[in-house]
């Protein structure tokens, strides 16, 4: 009695060993939205979802240690291929160009570097709350991964409205309102205040 009682539990045991083994998947991934840090130290990023419900991955420049060039200007996207874009502000432009999921929750497309103007592969993910891995390639064979941190804090000259408002970032045109994006918040009107004519 005491034998079977004990292989009954080992075959239970192994059951549910089985059968979570069987229904587990890699970790879980961990929400890629928010403000980043990145390993170069050179600027911060803000990840949002992005176009048709939500289901693309934008993000932003929101910050540069070196916002202006050597003229004390702002720095500009000069050697963006697009003459329409050359004389956009760097501070604030798109650089995570609507990036879709893959099969395994994983962020792909492209990335833009403001500093050559180029676009790259890129792949992002985020196993932690707390770091963000971004795999950028020249070809698929040339590629490299930074860990960027979250940050929760606000420095001196971090743009930190909303994305398309007033002293936030700017969407390139094709991923501004775009159909099922997430609708702006509007201002909240006093009680009592009049309607604007």
């Amino acid at each position: 009695m005491t034998v079977m009682s004990a292989r009954v539990s080992t075959f239970a045991l192994l059951g549910l060993a089985a059968a979570s083994a069987l229904g587990s998947s890699p970790a879980a991934a961990a929400d890629p939205t928010g403000t980043w840090f990145t390993e170069d130290g050179r600027a911060r990023v803000r990840t949002e979802h992005c176009g048709p419900g939500g289901a693309n991955l934008c993000g932003y420049v929101v910050w540069g240690s070196k916002p202006l060039g050597e003229d004390g200007k702002p720095k500009i996207d000069r050697y963006n291929p697009d003459p329409k874009r050359q004389a956009r502000p760097l501070l604030g432009h798109q650089m995570i160009l609507g990036l879709k999921r893959n099969e395994e929750g994983r962020f792909v497309g492209k990335i833009y570097n403001g500093d050559n103007g180029k676009s790259y592969d890129v792949t992002i993910w985020s196993e932690t709350p707390a770091e963000l891995s971004v795999k950028g390639c020249l070809i698929s064979v040339l590629c490299q991964t930074q860990t960027w941190t979250r940050v929760g804090d606000v420095v001196p000259g971090q743009l930190t409205a909303a994305t398309d408002t007033p002293g936030g970032p700017r969407s390139d045109p094709e991923w501004a309102g775009k159909p099922g994006a997430a609708p702006k918040p509007a201002a909240a009107k006093p009680a009592g205040a009049p309607t604007p004519k």
